[in-house]
């Protein structure tokens, strides 16, 4: 869609249908910022993150278990959250019908 001579994108259309695992998408890359939307499958990958930058996650539908740094934290849709650079982090459990829909922003350490 275009409105006043730039491109309208919508986070809920256009998702992938998935089986397993998760897919990630990178929205935009400005400075030390990236944004990107992820679409989680009922059987998400068993990753365990410990990154580099802080990472602002709002989950946009769904629910999910996240393990924190030993805790366990639920979300449903609206819930957000920062996680510090190098927390563990891993996600546990994710909703089937809707599929998780989340916006993350990383934002990573000023080089000087």
């Amino acid at each position: 869609m275009k409105s006043a001579g730039r491109i309208v994108h919508n986070l809920f259309a256009d998702l992938p249908t998935l089986t397993s695992g998760e897919f990630f998408e990178e929205l935009v890359v400005f400075r030390d910022v990236r944004i990107e939307r992820i679409l989680s499958s009922d059987q998400p990958e068993s990753v365990l993150y410990d990154q580099e930058q802080d990472e602002w996650v709002c989950l946009l539908q769904g629910e999910a278990r996240l393990w924190i740094a030993g805790d366990e934290v639920e979300l449903r849709a609206g819930d957000h959250l920062l996680i510090p650079a190098h927390t563990p982090h891993q996600v546990l459990d994710t909703s089937r019908e809707p599929p998780c829909l989340w916006l993350a922003v990383h934002i990573h350490p000023h080089e000087r």
